[in-house]
């Protein structure tokens, strides 16, 4: 698997340093540069690259303003690399596979691919598994028809207390007290009715382990618990807000609407 990456950072000594560090990754193949933000939005469409080391403070187009200029096609992953810590909350609210400080630390580089790597093998899992079930439809329909449906597996399976390491302690949480969870990179923020807990762990493994009956992602980094929703707000361009029975509101996403469908009759 060969891993097609695009370098954007307007310092020419910066990029250079990315590919003398990269080239001991034979899966990565840096197939461009770019020195600023609106080459950086031509190449990303044109080229279409696997994932893209992003320099956040560029003049003109900064790299939210790539991410945000590319929405339009099918993003690649992005890793932001910059020398100011304070944007790492938006990378991460940016859906950023990594943040990474200059100049850049090869565990931190390796750890950063490992995720990369992961994430691409999960994404083509799923467009094959897509791709097999169409062809199956085309040359045998009867064969798709005998398949036995997916149903909710039981709610056995599900975790009711989760673990949190948080300030040195140890909390467990009763998962039907969580109001909302919020994702920021690898870390999760679970919110409760009087409290804020810090846990290192994926958005996608943390879905695992909750009953997706109860958990839904209504926004792409946040899941809210339905059982806690009491009221819905619309707001502006499709999207609105769930009020929790704490008197938190939750935007919902426009992608994800069909959340909404479960509270009107």
């Amino acid at each position: 698997m060969t891993i097609r990456t695009i370098l954007v950072d307007d310092e020419k000594l910066a990029i250079q340093g990315l590919q003398l560090r990269l080239q001991k990754y034979p899966d990565v193949e840096i197939i461009d540069t770019c020195s600023n933000g609106r080459e950086a939005i031509r190449k990303i469409k044109t080229e279409k690259p696997d994932l893209v080391f992003l320099d956040i403070q560029m003049p003109g187009f900064d790299g939210f303003s790539v991410v945000k200029g590319v929405m339009e096609i099918e993003p690649p992953l992005f890793v932001f690399v910059t020398a100011y810590q304070e944007h790492a909350v938006r990378a991460f609210e940016a859906n950023a596979v990594n943040y990474l400080m200059k100049p850049v630390e090869e565990n931190k580089l390796d750890d950063t691919l490992a995720r990369v790597r992961l994430r691409i093998a999960e994404k083509r899992s799923a467009e094959e598994a897509e791709k097999l079930k169409t062809v199956l439809a085309e040359v045998a329909p009867d064969a798709m028809e005998a398949m036995p449906e997916e149903t909710d597996p039981s709610a056995d399976r599900y975790e009711k207390l989760i673990n949190i390491k948080d300030r040195g302690q140890i909390f467990r949480i009763d998962v039907d007290s969580i109001e909302h969870i919020e994702a920021a990179g690898d870390y999760m923020c679970i919110r409760t009715a009087d409290n804020s807990l810090i846990l290192r762990e994926t958005m996608k493994d943390l879905e695992r382990r909750l009953d997706p009956r109860v958990f839904q992602r209504v926004h792409r980094s946040t899941i809210v618990n339905l059982n806690q929703v009491r009221q819905v707000k619309p707001h502006t361009n499709g999207e609105c807000f769930l009020v929790l029975d704490s008197g938190a509101q939750v935007k919902v996403s426009r992608s994800y609407r069909d959340v909404i469908a479960r509270f009107v009759h």
